[in-house]
């Protein structure tokens, strides 16, 4: 049975490195540690437990990508009415199919704006990689004011917590093996140490800078899908593992199987642990750390890199992320001069898309994440957005942390067929009445195809859902 396994694995890694390279320059290697990269999370010269032992001979299970290769439309058809005729569906529902091109095919009310959901967060990742440097890393920093004299002439400081965005920091040390926790506070503590033992600095008072993003940190109307607070918590300059609270767990940094409550305040935690690691060093740190903005007069002694935005992108992709596209949102919004806010971030994105020539007719978004109730879109934009994933160029960053059915991510158990796993690269969606995926196809015939399916209020939610894994599954065999 192992056997087996590895086989079936094997093969598709080979067929996704073999139709994906060509069809849109993915790293599909990453998937099975081949190569580093942000699909695996795992660093050079290590390879995935999951595929260790012997290499076999490996089988394709599709053939060279062949962007021009048409569709055939009674085909398809015949896919979206096995689709539309599933019992409990209902009937508020749109689909689409495009070729390479983002011409469409077939499709079901195209035209009509629906609820996304997280197949929003497309649109957003889309427009932050194709604009930010997607090769760029956070900063988190150590930064120390000029002593000065104290009661008992005590030498005694302000040492000053910054960072311009990482929320994946972690408690210990900088880990390369993971993109959650590339930086380290532990890490981050040892330098700063070092440094204030050279300028005799024994008792410091801490603050933290969690000013980048402003007063406003999280959209309007996000609570409602946020019971728990399990879903999303206000962005921030800097968190510890997104501002999960895994209360002791064991689990894997980057391989989440949970999602525990979020902080509401996760910038002073960091902090909190900081000054934790730094008192267990022999730095006297004053009980009320404070929130501050940095004194000009400051000097860095101490810093640490996230891993790549890229990524980052990745790891907020396969997680379905709320907080942290969020945040990509807002850092394009800072970029390209929107306010400094959740609107800001939106419009940066609107108006990013309609740069990169998506069609945004009645887009309204309320948020970056789908997680807001009030945002609707039509599927044709959705389609475009996966097109635009189909080509090698800017926003690559995009594409590379879809979900892959039968294999990765949100959509790892969201395939009917098995054989068809590997050939698909989706974003999911789900609300309590909304189900929908967006995504690409690699063909087995060696073509490839864009699509996206949105279902709101289905008389049975569980049919709704099977349906349309049913129907990406069929998609591989046009």
């Amino acid at each position: 049975m192992v056997h087996v396994q590895r086989n079936r694995a094997w093969r598709i890694v080979v067929s996704v490195l073999v139709t994906l390279l060509v069809a849109a320059g993915y790293f599909a290697a990453d998937i099975n540690g081949v190569m580093p990269g942000p699909l695996t999370i795992l660093p050079a010269g290590k390879t995935s437990p999951a595929f260790s032992g012997s290499i076999i001979d490996a089988k394709s299970i599709a053939g060279p990508a062949d962007l021009d290769k048409p569709i055939d439309k009674n085909a398809t058809e015949a896919v979206i009415n096995a689709f539309a005729s599933t019992a409990g569906l209902g009937n508020d529902f749109s689909l689409a199919v495009a070729d390479a091109d983002g011409k469409i095919v077939d499709s079901r009310a195209p035209d009509t704006p629906r609820e996304p959901a997280s197949t929003m967060k497309t649109l957003t990742a889309l427009a932050a990689s194709s604009s930010l440097d997607m090769g760029s890393v956070f900063h988190t920093d150590a930064l120390l004011e000029p002593v000065s004299a104290g009661a008992g002439d005590a030498r005694q400081t302000t040492l000053t917590l910054k960072s311009d965005g990482d929320m994946l920091l972690g408690a210990g040390a900088s880990d390369p093996n993971h993109i959650n926790g590339r930086a380290g506070l532990a890490t981050l503590a040892d330098q700063t140490v070092a440094q204030l033992n050279k300028r005799d600095i024994s008792r410091i008072h801490l603050q933290y800078d969690d000013t980048l993003f402003g007063a406003v940190r999280s959209p309007a109307a996000i609570a409602s899908n946020n019971v728990g607070n399990t879903n999303f918590t206000g962005i921030s300059s800097m968190a510890v593992d997104g501002g999960r609270q895994w209360q002791g767990a064991e689990h894997d940094p980057d391989l989440y199987t949970a999602y525990p409550e979020m902080s509401t305040t996760p910038a002073h935690d960091a902090a909190t642990v900081f000054a934790s690691l730094l008192g267990q060093r022999g730095i006297g740190v004053e009980d009320d750390i404070t929130a501050g903005k940095t004194a000009k007069t400051a000097r860095r002694v101490a810093t640490v890199a996230s891993a790549s935005l890229a990524e980052v992108m990745a790891f907020t992709l396969r997680h379905s992320d709320n907080t942290l596209i969020e945040e990509f949102g807002r850092l394009l919004a800072l970029k390209n001069g929107e306010a400094n806010s959740p609107v800001g971030a939106t419009q940066a994105v609107k108006a990013r898309l309609g740069k990169l020539g998506v069609d945004t007719t009645n887009l309204t978004m309320a948020d970056c994440s789908g997680l807001s109730e009030g945002s609707s879109l039509e599927v044709k934009t959705l389609v475009e957005v996966q097109t635009h994933n189909l080509k090698a160029g800017p926003g690559a960053a995009a594409a590379e942390g879809l979900s892959v059915p039968g294999l990765v991510g949100t959509a790892k158990n969201r395939l009917e067929d098995p054989d068809a796993a590997g050939l698909l690269r989706v974003k999911t969606g789900s609300l309590d009445q909304v189900t929908s995926i967006a995504g690409n196809v690699s063909r087995r015939n060696g073509g490839v195809l864009a699509f996206a399916v949105i279902v709101n209020n289905p008389q049975d939610y569980l049919a709704a859902k099977n349906a349309v894994d049913a129907f990406i599954s069929a998609l591989a065999g046009l």
